[in-house]
């Protein structure tokens, strides 16, 4: 090698050229030819490289080698052997320039660590995409794990490159370091804060790609579709995108809907307003009347026996409808609405069933419903809710009850 790249200096020189002249010439004939034969071997190691790796993922049954192919994992390591064969070749092609060559040698080492760094960003990728598509991982938190690697490899990348350039021995490097470790807690805070998160997330299963959340303080509404080291996004149900930073799951409050999504029902809490002025004690001709109505007729027949015999017994003077045990038109109507409920196939009987008489307020007495629809999914869940009320609302004139509205503008019309 020595003799070959001095072959072409003797020539020069038996030219005539002078020895300055005779150096330039034959550093540039040999920097063209080795990078020559550097592109080349570049180019023919990329494509059967590639190649080979195409072949393999289509005969193979697992996708791990088509992720190799798609993150250019091959197409990276092809760069290996050129840049090898470069720093070798540094030495004869600058013989006669030895102030240029540890400067060359010191850029080539960097740029192979940067290079070790690729091939090891194209590794991670490849298993971050491969993990994805297990079931068993499909709603972790993956990209968070590979960022805290890439991090890691970066950062000891960098401090490899540095002590390089500077020819400073890493040991004292990353003893001078620890005397900077309050500065470089500071600028990277926001990436300290969102690993510790990540894991905190990760090992108590707070929040999954896919569940559905709410948090108010960022207006997000929506899906989890990626957790990462600094971010957690979640695709509103108006399709926006709203960006969290990770450690706020921990620091602040929001809701998971998982729960729900696990759980036999879907939680159905509305309420009617009464007015109560329509509240009233019912006559036996009320009830009477209310015995037409399949639903509570066979419980109107027995109330109102044992509300007889009460009475009966005790001598109760029912010329005043006050006295004694009575029914109430109100309640009548909340038991109409219990067996409603109870009767309705799109409601989960074995979830809590309630109706309940809140606390009156200015707009009348509400009545609660609380019970689980069976299908969860929004639109049926909005349109089991809607069916109930809907009939709700229309039952109860039936029981000489008004709902509460507040008065319009036409109300106060004359006519």
């Amino acid at each position: 090698m020595e003799k070959l790249s001095h072959k072409i200096f003797d020539y020069l020189i038996d030219s005539g050229l002078s020895p300055e002249w005779a150096s330039y010439i034959n550093l540039a004939i040999l920097l063209i030819g080795l990078l020559t034969i550097l592109f080349l071997l570049d180019f023919m190691l990329r494509k059967i490289l590639v190649g080979l790796f195409t072949r393999l993922s289509i005969n193979s049954k697992t996708h791990f080698d088509d992720f190799l192919v798609k993150n250019r994992a091959p197409r990276n390591i092809a760069h290996i052997i050129p840049l090898v064969l470069l720093f070798k070749a540094v030495p004869f092609v600058f013989r006669d320039f030895p102030a240029a060559e540890p400067f060359l040698l010191k850029t080539i080492e960097v740029i192979g660590i940067f290079l070790f760094l690729w091939i090891v960003r194209s590794l991670l990728h490849t298993i971050k995409d491969f993990l994805k598509t297990l079931p068993s991982l499909k709603d972790k938190p993956i990209d968070s794990y590979i960022q805290v690697f890439m991090i890691f490899a970066w950062a000891f990348g960098l401090f490899f490159a540095f002590s390089i350039i500077t020819g400073i021995e890493l040991w004292k490097f990353f003893t001078a370091l620890g005397t900077a470790s309050a500065v470089i807690i500071l600028v990277f805070r926001d990436t300290i804060m969102g690993f510790v998160a990540s894991i905190q997330v990760s090992i108590n299963d707070m929040v999954r790609i896919g569940d559905w959340i709410t948090f108010d303080k960022y207006g997000a509404d929506g899906d989890v579709i990626e957790i990462n080291l600094a971010t957690v996004k979640v695709q509103n149900f108006d399709k926006t995108i709203t960006t969290i930073p990770t450690y706020a799951l921990i620091s602040d409050s929001f809701k998971n809907w998982r729960g729900m999504t696990n759980s036999g029902g879907r939680r159905i809490k509305r309420a009617l307003l009464i007015k109560q002025e329509s509240i009233r004690f019912l006559e036996k001709s009320d009830v009477e009347s209310l015995q037409k109505i399949e639903l509570i007729s066979e419980y109107l027949k027995n109330r109102s026996a044992d509300i007889e015999k009460y009475n009966t017994e005790h001598n109760v003077d029912k010329s005043i409808l006050l006295n004694g045990r009575n029914m109430t038109n109100i309640g009548i109507f909340r038991k109409y609405i219990d067996a409603y409920l109870n009767n309705h196939s799109a409601v989960n009987k074995e979830m809590t069933i309630m109706v309940r008489q809140l606390d009156p307020t200015s707009q009348g007495i509400p009545m609660e419903v609380y019970a689980f629809s069976i299908d969860k999914r929004w639109e049926n869940y909005e349109y089991i809710m809607a069916d109930i009320f809907d009939h709700l609302l229309a039952a109860i004139s039936y029981f000489d009850l008004e709902g509460f509205e507040l008065p319009s503008s036409s109300n106060f019309t004359s006519k």
